[in-house]
């Protein structure tokens, strides 16, 4: 399996709360929902491209997990169907954390190694959104196969960020991107 990462960030690499005023307001985060006005058909269709196929699933942190699936089955959406039948793989902390959606596997303890096991399986993408933490602690392990960006032309100052400071340095080769009528470039990458 491939594992693709697929999220909106900002001009300075800010993930948090994209979708919606009350996302993600750790840390008095207050500018949730921000991706919002540069959401179009183009970045729909992009991220449906990799989420679309029946033998791959998803990858997420718990709290992605929760609100992602919580969000989608309450308001309903473009994905709800696909979120509930695609396999999920939840990687947490705590050993007892409750997952209560259909097809959901827990992986705690020594994730990347949980992951990489899940790589060598045969079937197609296991796409990450959102899960800042779970893609930080796979980057030194070389696991992400490709990151899908939707990089929104704003700069917000504060925020979780995607790629946090650390001392770890991946190379990344651009396989594609395209500009959308909003300014929001979507971009592909690899490792290079």
């Amino acid at each position: 399996m491939r594992i693709v990462v697929i999220n909106h960030i900002t001009l300075d690499g800010v993930m948090q709360g994209p979708g919606r005023p009350d996302e993600d307001t750790r840390g008095g985060f207050t500018h949730g929902g921000w991706a919002e006005p540069g959401s179009d058909r183009a970045t729909v269709d992009a991220t449906g491209e990799r989420m679309g196929k029946p033998d791959g699933g998803l990858l997420l942190g718990r709290r992605s997990y929760e609100d992602m699936l919580t969000t989608w089955n309450d308001k309903g959406g473009p994905f709800k169907d696909g979120l509930n039948a695609a396999a999920k793989y939840v990687a947490s902390s705590s050993s007892t954390t409750q997952l209560e959606w259909p097809n959901s596997t827990l992986l705690h303890g020594d994730v990347p190694a949980a992951v990489a096991e899940l790589k060598r399986k045969p079937g197609g993408n296991l796409v990450i959104m959102g899960s800042g933490q779970l893609i930080r602690s796979l980057l030194p392990h070389g696991l992400v196969d490709e990151y899908l960006l939707m990089i929104h032309p704003l700069l917000l100052g504060s925020g979780q960020r995607l790629f946090d400071q650390d001392d770890h340095v991946s190379k990344l080769r651009l396989l594609s991107s395209a500009a959308t009528p909003a300014g929001v470039i979507i971009a592909t990458y690899q490792p290079a």
